[in-house]
Protein backbone atom coordinates (compact mmCIF):
# COMPACT_ATOMS: atom_id res chain seq x y z
CA UNK A 1 0.00 0.00 0.00
CA UNK A 2 1.09 3.55 -0.72
CA UNK A 3 -0.47 6.66 0.75
CA UNK A 4 -3.58 6.22 2.86
CA UNK A 5 -6.48 8.61 3.49
CA UNK A 6 -9.29 8.35 6.01
CA UNK A 7 -12.61 8.96 4.25
CA UNK A 8 -15.41 10.03 6.63
CA UNK A 9 -18.73 9.41 4.92
CA UNK A 10 -21.97 11.29 5.72
CA UNK A 11 -21.27 11.93 9.40
CA UNK A 12 -22.13 15.64 9.18
CA UNK A 13 -25.82 15.00 9.50
CA UNK A 14 -29.01 16.44 10.99
CA UNK A 15 -30.69 12.99 11.05
CA UNK A 16 -33.84 14.55 9.67
CA UNK A 17 -34.44 11.94 6.98
CA UNK A 18 -36.11 8.60 6.31
CA UNK A 19 -34.64 5.74 8.34
CA UNK A 20 -32.98 8.12 10.81
CA UNK A 21 -34.69 6.48 13.80
CA UNK A 22 -33.36 3.09 12.70
CA UNK A 23 -29.89 4.55 12.07
CA UNK A 24 -29.42 6.60 15.26
CA UNK A 25 -28.69 3.71 17.68
CA UNK A 26 -25.86 2.46 15.47
CA UNK A 27 -24.52 5.99 14.89
CA UNK A 28 -24.47 6.61 18.63
CA UNK A 29 -22.37 3.48 19.02
CA UNK A 30 -19.84 4.30 16.29
CA UNK A 31 -19.29 8.04 16.87
CA UNK A 32 -16.64 7.48 19.59
CA UNK A 33 -14.87 4.98 17.32
CA UNK A 34 -14.88 7.35 14.35
CA UNK A 35 -13.62 10.13 16.65
CA UNK A 36 -10.77 7.87 17.79
CA UNK A 37 -9.90 7.05 14.17
CA UNK A 38 -9.87 10.76 13.35
CA UNK A 39 -7.55 11.48 16.25
CA UNK A 40 -5.11 8.71 15.32
CA UNK A 41 -5.18 9.65 11.63
CA UNK A 42 -4.43 13.27 12.45
CA UNK A 43 -1.69 12.29 14.91
CA UNK A 44 -0.08 10.21 12.15
CA UNK A 45 -0.48 12.87 9.43
CA UNK A 46 -2.94 10.70 7.49
CA UNK A 47 -5.05 12.91 5.22
CA UNK A 48 -8.69 13.14 6.33
CA UNK A 49 -11.35 13.71 3.70
CA UNK A 50 -14.98 14.17 4.61
CA UNK A 51 -17.41 13.23 1.85
CA UNK A 52 -20.92 14.20 2.75
CA UNK A 53 -24.39 14.28 1.23
CA UNK A 54 -25.72 17.73 0.55
CA UNK A 55 -29.25 16.52 1.43
CA UNK A 56 -30.67 18.23 -1.64
CA UNK A 57 -29.39 21.64 -0.55
CA UNK A 58 -27.84 22.55 -3.88
CA UNK A 59 -26.68 25.98 -2.73
CA UNK A 60 -24.98 24.64 0.35
CA UNK A 61 -21.31 24.19 1.08
CA UNK A 62 -19.53 22.27 3.82
CA UNK A 63 -19.69 25.16 6.31
CA UNK A 64 -23.45 25.43 5.97
CA UNK A 65 -23.90 21.67 6.28
CA UNK A 66 -21.79 21.66 9.42
CA UNK A 67 -23.57 24.66 10.96
CA UNK A 68 -26.98 23.10 10.31
CA UNK A 69 -25.95 19.77 11.83
CA UNK A 70 -24.39 21.46 14.88
CA UNK A 71 -27.54 23.50 15.51
CA UNK A 72 -29.85 20.49 15.21
CA UNK A 73 -31.20 18.10 17.81
CA UNK A 74 -28.41 15.56 17.22
CA UNK A 75 -25.47 17.95 17.47
CA UNK A 76 -23.84 15.70 20.09
CA UNK A 77 -23.30 13.10 17.34
CA UNK A 78 -21.54 15.64 15.12
CA UNK A 79 -19.45 17.63 17.63
CA UNK A 80 -16.78 14.93 18.18
CA UNK A 81 -16.32 14.61 14.42
CA UNK A 82 -15.97 18.23 13.32
CA UNK A 83 -13.41 18.71 10.54
CA UNK A 84 -10.20 20.45 11.56
CA UNK A 85 -8.31 23.02 9.49
CA UNK A 86 -6.33 20.32 7.64
CA UNK A 87 -9.35 18.23 6.67
CA UNK A 88 -10.63 18.27 3.12
CA UNK A 89 -14.35 18.22 2.32
CA UNK A 90 -16.20 16.95 -0.75
CA UNK A 91 -19.95 17.34 -1.16
CA UNK A 92 -21.81 14.49 -2.85
CA UNK A 93 -25.35 14.09 -4.12
CA UNK A 94 -25.99 10.49 -3.15
CA UNK A 95 -24.57 7.10 -2.23
CA UNK A 96 -21.03 6.63 -3.55
CA UNK A 97 -18.29 9.08 -2.58
CA UNK A 98 -17.19 8.96 -6.23
CA UNK A 99 -20.52 9.52 -7.98
CA UNK A 100 -20.41 12.94 -9.68
CA UNK A 101 -17.74 14.26 -7.26
CA UNK A 102 -14.14 15.41 -7.77
CA UNK A 103 -12.88 12.83 -5.25
CA UNK A 104 -11.06 10.63 -7.77
CA UNK A 105 -9.14 13.64 -9.07
CA UNK A 106 -8.37 14.83 -5.53
CA UNK A 107 -7.02 11.40 -4.54
CA UNK A 108 -4.89 11.28 -7.67
CA UNK A 109 -3.47 14.73 -6.97
CA UNK A 110 -2.63 13.69 -3.40
CA UNK A 111 -1.02 10.39 -4.47
CA UNK A 112 -3.51 8.40 -2.38
CA UNK A 113 -4.11 4.77 -3.30
CA UNK A 114 -5.50 3.30 -0.07
CA UNK A 115 -8.82 4.40 1.42
CA UNK A 116 -10.07 3.74 4.92
CA UNK A 117 -13.85 4.14 4.71
CA UNK A 118 -15.76 4.97 7.89
CA UNK A 119 -19.12 6.58 8.61
CA UNK A 120 -22.58 5.67 7.44
CA UNK A 121 -24.50 3.73 6.12
CA UNK A 122 -22.69 0.37 5.89
CA UNK A 123 -25.21 -1.29 3.60
CA UNK A 124 -25.59 1.75 1.38
CA UNK A 125 -23.00 4.53 1.02
CA UNK A 126 -20.09 2.54 2.48
CA UNK A 127 -20.83 -0.47 0.26
CA UNK A 128 -21.29 1.58 -2.91
CA UNK A 129 -18.17 3.64 -2.16
CA UNK A 130 -16.12 0.49 -1.58
CA UNK A 131 -17.30 -0.92 -4.92
CA UNK A 132 -16.47 2.30 -6.75
CA UNK A 133 -13.06 2.45 -5.05
CA UNK A 134 -12.39 -1.17 -6.05
CA UNK A 135 -13.19 -0.60 -9.72
CA UNK A 136 -10.86 2.43 -9.63
CA UNK A 137 -8.05 0.20 -8.27
CA UNK A 138 -7.85 1.68 -4.77
CA UNK A 139 -7.01 -0.53 -1.83
CA UNK A 140 -9.83 -0.35 0.70
CA UNK A 141 -10.04 -0.93 4.42
CA UNK A 142 -13.33 -0.79 6.30
CA UNK A 143 -13.12 -0.57 10.09
CA UNK A 144 -16.21 -2.62 10.92
CA UNK A 145 -16.64 -0.94 14.30
CA UNK A 146 -16.60 2.55 12.75
CA UNK A 147 -19.44 2.15 10.26
CA UNK A 148 -23.08 2.64 11.21
CA UNK A 149 -25.98 0.68 9.81
CA UNK A 150 -29.75 0.82 9.44
CA UNK A 151 -30.22 -2.95 9.24
CA UNK A 152 -27.65 -5.10 11.06
CA UNK A 153 -28.19 -8.16 8.85
CA UNK A 154 -27.69 -6.18 5.65
CA UNK A 155 -24.64 -4.47 7.14
CA UNK A 156 -23.03 -7.83 7.90
CA UNK A 157 -23.78 -9.03 4.38
CA UNK A 158 -22.33 -5.78 2.95
CA UNK A 159 -19.13 -6.20 4.97
CA UNK A 160 -18.78 -9.77 3.70
CA UNK A 161 -19.33 -8.59 0.12
CA UNK A 162 -16.72 -5.85 0.48
CA UNK A 163 -14.21 -8.34 1.84
CA UNK A 164 -14.93 -11.21 -0.51
CA UNK A 165 -15.93 -9.51 -3.76
CA UNK A 166 -13.91 -6.30 -3.56
CA UNK A 167 -10.82 -7.42 -1.66
CA UNK A 168 -11.42 -4.91 1.12
CA UNK A 169 -9.74 -5.45 4.44
CA UNK A 170 -12.47 -5.54 7.07
CA UNK A 171 -10.98 -5.09 10.51
CA UNK A 172 -11.40 -3.27 13.80
CA UNK A 173 -10.56 0.41 13.82
CA UNK A 174 -8.29 -0.07 16.82
CA UNK A 175 -5.89 -1.95 14.51
CA UNK A 176 -5.28 1.21 12.44
CA UNK A 177 -2.48 3.66 13.13
CA UNK A 178 -1.37 2.10 16.38
CA UNK A 179 2.26 2.77 17.29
Amino acid sequence: MGTTALIVIDMINTYDHADAELLLPSVTEVVPRVAALLERARDNDVPVIYVNDNFGEWRSHHGELLDKALSGPHAALVEPLVPDDRSLFVVKARHSVFFETPLNYLLSQQGIDHLVLCGQVTEQCILYSALDAHIRHFDVTVPQDAVAHIHADLAQAALRMMERNMGAQVRDGDDLWRG
